[in-house]
This record gives C-alpha cells, sequence and structure tokens, in this order.
C-alpha cells in the first residue's frame, strides 16, 4: 500500500508541488511541533497550526454552517494576513488552514499564498470558484491544497448546501485541480444523510480520479439552523473510527483526521493547543465553531504575546481538557457559556445570537467513546501520531473522569443547572 501510494503521488502530482509539500508540510510542519512541545515545557503556548477564516461570504447556504454568510461582507486584508504569517513564521509555523465562508470569493486569495512561498496552505472550499485558470494559478503557486467538500450525490448535495446543482460545480472544481496536477482532497462532513459515502467504492473512486487525500469529518449541529436530526449516534461515529482505520492500512490514500491519537483515544485539537482560529473580523476564537473572543490578530501587541497572555484562551483549554476528551461545544455547552461570562468574551458572530445558540442546545455525544478506542493498524500512521499529533500530555494533566457527562444515550440527557464559578474555581 505504501509503495502503491508513493507511485500515485510521483505519478500523479506535479514534482514541484511535491517538494513544495514535503519541505513546507512535512519537514517545516514537523519541526513546527518540535517548537510546540519545548514551548509547553517552558510554560508557553503558541498554537503550531493556525486556522483562518479569511472571509465570511459564500454562495451556498449549508445546513448546520455556523458562520454569518448573508451578513456585509467582512475579510481579512492582506496586509493583517501578511503580518499574521509572518509572526507566526517567526514562532516556527509554516501550514495555516484557509476557510471561509468559501475562501476563493476573496479577490486577494491567490496573492496571500504568492506572498509566503516558505509556507503551506490548506483551504477548505466548495471548489465552485476553481476554474480552470484558477487552478494554473495554484499550480504556479505550488504552496497550496484545496481540500474540497463533497456533501453527497446530486439530490444530497443540494439538500445539504441549500442550492442546486451544487454537485456538478464542485466537481469541476476538482476536476481542474487534477488536470494540472494539484494536489487535491476530497472531504465530507458525514450526517444522517449521506453516511453512505463512507465506502470502499467511494474510496475507489477518488483514488482512480487522481485524489491523494480525503477526510471524513462528523456534523455538528451548531449555528442558526443547527439541524441536529442530522447528527450521527455514537455508534456510527464509531464505524466511521473503524473505517478509517482499516482504509488506512489498505488503501493508498491518505485519510486524514484530528480527533483521535494512535491509540485511538479521542482528543480535540482546540483543548491541547494543537490549534486555535481566527475570524474573518480578526478575533481570536478556540476553534471555529467557538464564536467568543477576548484577543483579536488586530490588538496592538505582538502576536506571540496575545497568545501567551490570553486567560480566555488558557482558560477554555483547561476547562475543555478537564470534562472530556471529546467536544466541549457538543457535550457541555454550558460550560462553553460560563466561559464567555467569566471573561466577559464577545460574541463573535454578525447575528449576536451565539449565547442564545448555545442555551437551546441539547448535550450530545462527540468522539469520546470510553471503552471503544480503535487503535491505528498503520504503522506509518501510528508512528506519525506518537511523535507529532497527540494530545502533548494535556490530558494526563487536566482530564478528571469524575466531570465527564456520559450522553451516549439515545435521548439526550437535560443540560446541568447553571453554576457561575470564578477563574481558578
Amino acid at each position: 500500500m505504501y509503495f502503491r501510494m508513493a507511485w500515485r503521488l510521483l505519478r500523479e502530482t506535479d514534482k514541484r508541488l511535491l517538494w513544495k509539500l514535503a519541505w513546507n508540510f512535512g519537514a517545516k510542519g514537523v519541526w513546527s511541533v518540535q517548537k510546540h512541545k519545548a514551548r509547553l515545557k517552558r510554560g508557553e503556548f503558541f498554537p503550531p497550526f493556525l486556522y483562518v477564516s479569511v472571509i465570511n461570504s459564500c454562495n451556498l447556504r449549508c445546513q448546520g454552517c455556523w458562520v454569518d454568510v448573508a451578513a456585509k461582507q467582512s475579510k481579512i486584508e492582506v496586509a493583517a494576513m501578511d503580518r499574521l504569517i509572518r509572526e507566526a513564521k517567526a514562532m516556527g509555523n509554516s501550514f495555516f488552514g484557509i476557510l471561509g465562508g468559501e475562501p476563493f470569493m476573496h479577490p486577494e486569495v491567490l496573492q496571500i499564498f504568492k506572498n509566503h512561498p516558505d509556507c503551506y496552505f490548506q483551504v477548505f472550499t466548495n471548489g465552485h470558484f476553481i476554474t480552470d485558470e484558477v487552478a494554473r494559478e495554484l499550480r504556479r503557486c505550488g504552496n497550496v491544497t484545496p481540500l474540497i467538500s463533497v456533501e453527497g450525490n446530486e439530490i444530497v448535495s443540494d439538500e445539504r448546501r441549500g442550492r442546486d446543482h451544487v454537485y456538478s460545480q464542485t466537481m469541476q472544481g476538482l476536476q481542474n485541480c487534477l488536470k494540472h496536477k494539484v494536489m487535491a482532497g476530497v472531504c465530507t462532513s458525514l450526517c444522517q444523510t449521506n453516511f453512505d459515502l463512507l465506502s470502499e467504492k467511494w474510496l475507489d473512486r477518488l483514488i482512480e480520479m487522481g485524489v491523494m487525500y480525503t477526510w471524513f469529518h462528523i456534523y455538528r449541529p451548531v449555528g442558526p439552523d443547527a439541524k441536529p436530526e442530522l447528527s450521527l449516534t455514537p455508534e456510527q461515529q464509531l464505524q466511521c473510527r473503524k473505517f478509517v482505520v482499516e482504509m488506512r492500512a489498505k488503501k493508498p490514500i491518505v485519510i486524514v483526521d484530528a480527533y483521535y491519537d494512535g491509540e485511538g483515544r479521542a482528543l480535540c485539537p482546540a483543548a491541547t493547543g494543537f490549534t486555535h482560529h481566527i475570524s474573518p473580523w480578526g478575533d481570536i476564537e478556540p476553534c471555529p465553531i467557538i464564536q467568543f473572543a477576548k484577543e483579536s490578530i488586530y490588538d496592538e501587541r505582538p502576536l506571540k504575546q496575545v497568545f501567551q497572555e490570553s486567560e480566555f484562551l488558557r482558560d477554555f483549554r483547561h476547562t475543555a481538557a478537564e470534562h472530556t476528551r471529546g467536544c466541549l461545544v457538543l457535550e457541555r455547552p454550558d460550560l462553553l457559556e460560563q466561559l464567555a461570562q467569566r471573561h466577559g468574551a464577545r460574541d463573535t458572530t454578525a447575528r449576536h445570537a451565539a449565547v442564545k445558540e448555545l442555551q437551546s442546545m441539547d448535550l450530545r455525544p462527540s468522539q469520546y467513546n470510553p471503552g471503544a478506542e480503535v487503535p491505528e493498524k498503520s504503522w506509518a500512521y501510528r508512528l506519525a501520531k506518537y511523535f507529532f499529533f497527540n494530545d502533548y500530555g494535556t490530558y494526563g494533566k487536566h482530564f478528571d473522569e469524575k466531570k465527564w457527562i456520559d450522553v451516549r444515550q439515545e435521548t439526550p440527557p437535560a443540560r446541568p443547572q447553571p453554576k457561575l464559578v470564578q477563574i481558578g474555581e
């Protein structure tokens, strides 16, 4: 399988792009994680990977979207992005996830990539704006991988994305990338209406097309139109984990996940400090679906100082790691509400409804499923996670099993009564 994957990379991807991936993302990404580990030992903090939503606008209206895509357009200007990236590079970072809205609606997004040839960018996109010319420019840049969202067949895609003819336009964007030998991935937010994409047949089709990696997200019912009925059951989430582990040891395609270590133990990248998120308004948030912030990239302080001194982000990491190894948003929205109140964090949504949305959420199971851990079968993934992607000791230091609420049942339990506490209590 490993030789087949190597052969695919050499045969189906532009060699210059492959070198950019190996150096900017591979070697330098490993270095950024090592610097992160060293900082943690010194009691310092700066996330080794940053996700940046460069614009709020989008041409689609997806179920469960948390972004104010219909609000007045706000985007991070090139100068602000350049400053952010330069300061992150000074900390050893080289990889940036680019989100939206739809990132390719940002009129200068290609310029951002060109300004930083020593970095690597993964763009989360619906693919509709990746024309032949855009794909040609991405190949010239060499340091960008589009991760294109495919949400099911024609009927399901239209339903999930809130528009007609979504699937064909998405697949055209993907084909444009593959035509120009741009390394492209395909991601799916698995829910009740598209769970059948979790199949060998789908993976084989992606491999045949030339797709190099895929990512099966788990649908999270958040935002103004949360659609909780689309959520996967714990049994389905376990089925997904087993499928990913099996296919990683079998298929010549990279399968990404961000919620388990090599032993199959659940983790949250924001709780471990592996990554935090920048909103289209420049707010520094724990993750994209937690829309509260105290700090901004437009603060006068250097970014290094902002992350190090943020009591809000620090308290989030400790609170999340203390109560669950899974997703605090799903399992304990009440704790997030308390966290925002403790710190006077501002609602970073344009709709000003983040607190109300938290209060309306039922407690739901996330990736944490103790007793059902599925360790990696692939030695390559196991080694990669052991050295570079794990909890960095976070849960051993903070997790208190007695504070975890088991919500793995058909009927979500009632929310705990609010209990406002002081920092450090």
